[in-house]
């Protein structure tokens, strides 16, 4: 089907099959017998950018290496027209080695790189021998070689090395010194320097940290030729693309827009199909009863024949099978006191190497605080000091009262049983109110029908995880540490997930390179940068303000800059205003949530009261009543006396929601 394909090619990254457009004709696919992909036909047009979504399984991964040539269709056909490059990014298993990490990235460009030693070659010529031929063919280079941005080629190859996280300090370290996450970086680099017409990216965001995440978004926001992607990072998902091709039940469908566009379209396309299939169900089950009751009746003969014949050109409506929302609720967490955890003047770090310096962190009941920061910056080192798995070089950490603590380290799968099965394992591990709870969370990570009796031993490493944190969470505790708990879930599982994290009433630090996951949960940035922790009110959105200089006050207050002086000494804020003004913030944070509090609490009144008064309304419009003078009468009372509370009500809602208004203008 792909005529011409290197290998060497495939994995270097330029796939360099001649396509102006990629089609599918009626494509099917399917292992071991089982459907993947059943008559799929489909496009891409030059400058889409397309995000593949579906449950595991449903065929993502596999569209995309038919598309790249590395799998052939059972059937139907795979066009592709001239005049465009295709670049393929799998999930893993790539590895560089022999070039320094500089060389490597920039080898992507290796036709400039060959126009720039031709270029050399030419001077050498021209310098012993001036030859007319020799000179036309340098300025045609020297214009290609322009015109093509070689001039500016080792800052764009600088600039994408950033953008992705890697350290100037790292450019000429050899690749084969960077780990299986970085690797995949490297890759990535090549790949968008090579700017293929046809970018296949299949969850390149798996080994990105929040910033390299947030420059890859701005990248293919605005790259110049068509995309076609998978991610389980519904922001980058919503930042990045423009139409979702949703696989399910081996059938593809387009979808227009964003993600949370596409969502709210699929479920109400969904909805007509079900309504669709009723009709039709019912009008079948008309001309079958029809044809049963007269199919030996010889004067029906003819109506019969007519309603047999319109019975099979009825095409029948399937509807997928449909996604079961599988949720679950945290154990009720123990009474803690005020201060959950606190490091003081806290420095760490391995060896000769200081990771953390003057760390000065408290975390507070009910917190929710994200550790953000680049890989290799220390939020790891910060979750293990604050779980007290290490002990600081200097200084102390701080325990509240009655601390109950639930730790998820990124190896939590070391704990687990080899031995059992899945179901055993997370029995075992259960409360025993928890018990009747195993399965429903089992399936919401992923572990569902005969899944739950492989063995431990058999389980990939990603399974391995998401078992390790689901026996976890069956723990009642009121501090939750979770150190990328959202790493190996798709969209669906971090979604339940998200949803339990939100009810649950403890204290959570979490780090997680999951931008929407961020922006749902978190009260309170730290980021972790040059060896300190810097703290920042609200969720990552508010974080990513106060760093561009947008934010208020409040954030910049929070910061302990050092800023050198005239005289060499560091210039700092006054202490006593510094605890004044955190002592402020702190109050008004506790007001705040006492008024949400309050504010959900009135919400949730409202709503019983309307029901009531709904149902007393239908109680006082029956017939019955118009007899019933007595019953009717103390109706009336009770009626008006919930309508003198919801009046009540609602003038406290108007009041809460003022409160709340003014506040976030101050």
């Amino acid at each position: 089907m792909f005529d011409g394909q290197s290998e060497d090619v495939v994995l270097a990254f330029r796939l360099c099959y001649k396509a102006s457009m990629l089609q599918l004709k009626d494509v099917s696919k399917s292992f071991g017998g089982q459907d993947v992909l059943r008559g799929i036909s489909w496009h891409v047009r030059p400058g889409d950018r397309i995000g593949l979504c579906g449950d595991n399984g449903a065929g993502k991964t596999t569209l995309l290496r038919l598309f790249a040539g590395q799998m052939e269709a059972d059937a139907g056909t795979v066009q592709l027209s001239k005049g465009a490059t295709i670049g393929y990014l799998p999930q893993e298993g790539l590895e560089h080695r022999g070039r320094s990490l500089f060389a490597e990235v920039q080898s992507a460009l290796d036709d400039l790189l060959f126009i720039e030693k031709e270029l050399k070659r030419l001077e050498g010529r021209i310098a012993e021998k001036t030859a007319q031929a020799d000179l036309d063919r340098y300025a045609e280079l020297q214009e290609c070689f322009r015109q093509r941005g070689g001039y500016a080629m080792e800052t764009e190859v600088a600039r994408v090395l950033k953008g992705l996280g890697f350290r100037e300090s790292e450019w000429q370290k050899p690749c084969e010194n960077f780990s299986g996450g970085w690797q995949m970086r490297i890759a990535l680099a090549k790949l968008l320097l090579c700017q293929p017409n046809l970018l296949l990216l299949d969850e390149p965001t798996n080994h990105l940290d929040l910033p390299a995440r947030d420059w890859l978004e701005g990248y293919l926001a605005t790259y110049p030729h068509a995309v076609v992607l998978v991610s389980h990072d519904r922001y980058f998902l919503d930042q990045v693309v423009t139409r979702i091709a949703d696989i399910w039940n081996c059938v593809l469908t387009d979808y227009p827009g964003s993600y949370s566009h596409y969502l709210v379209v699929r479920e109400e396309r969904i909805i007509g199909l079900r309504e669709a299939k009723r009709r039709q169900d019912e009008e079948v089950a008309r001309l079958e009863a029809f044809i049963s009751k007269f199919r030996y009746n010889a004067n029906k003969a003819a109506l019969v024949q007519s309603r047999v014949k319109q019975l099979a050109k009825i095409a029948r409506i399937e509807l997928p099978p449909e996604r079961k929302r599988i949720g679950f609720t945290f154990p009720p967490p123990p009474k803690s006191g005020r201060l959950a955890i606190g490091l003081e003047d806290v420095r760490h770090g391995y060896g000769e190497q200081t990771v953390l310096d003057e760390v000065n962190l408290e975390v507070e009941r009910g917190e929710r605080v994200a550790l953000v920061g680049a890989n290799g910056a220390g939020k790891s080192t910060l979750m293990r000091l604050l779980a007290g798995v290490e002990a600081p070089w200097t200084g102390t950490r701080t325990e509240g009262v009655n601390l109950a603590q639930a730790y998820f380290a990124q190896d939590q799968a070391r704990t687990l049983d080899s031995s059992l099965t899945v179901l055993e394992q997370i029995t075992r591990a259960a409360p025993f109110d928890m018990v009747p709870q195993v399965r429903n969370i089992l399936g919401a990570f992923l572990f569902r029908g005969d899944d739950v009796h492989k063995r431990v031993s058999v389980l990939s490493g990603g399974e391995r995880n998401r078992l390790a944190l689901a026996v976890l969470l069956l723990r009642p505790a009121n501090l939750l540490l979770l150190d990328e708990p959202t790493n190996h879930l798709d969209l669906a599982s971090k979604e339940v997930l998200l949803d339990a994290l939100k009810g649950y009433s403890g204290t959570m630090v979490f780090v997680s390179h999951d931008r929407y996951f961020v922006d749902a949960l978190a009260s309170r940035v730290v980021e972790v940068a040059d060896t300190r922790a810097t703290p920042y009110l609200g969720n990552y959105e508010d974080f990513l303000r106060a760093k561009a200089g947008e934010g208020d006050a409040s954030h910049s207050s929070l910061r302990v800059e050092q800023v050198g002086s005239a005289n060499g000494q560091p210039a700092a804020p006054d202490k006593a205003d510094r605890v004044a003004s955190h002592t402020e913030r702190k109050t008004a944070r506790r007001e705040e949530q006492k008024r949400q509090k309050q504010l959900t609490q009135v919400e949730t009144r409202i709503e019983e009261l309307e029901a009531q008064l709904a149902e007393l309304t239908t109680e006082m419009q029956d017939p019955a009543m118009a007899v019933d003078h007595g019953r009717l009468g103390k109706l009336i009372d009770q009626h008006a006396e919930l309508q003198t509370e919801l009046d009540d009500c609602m003038a406290r809602w108007e009041e809460l929601q003022e409160m709340a208004e003014a506040g976030n203008g101050a």
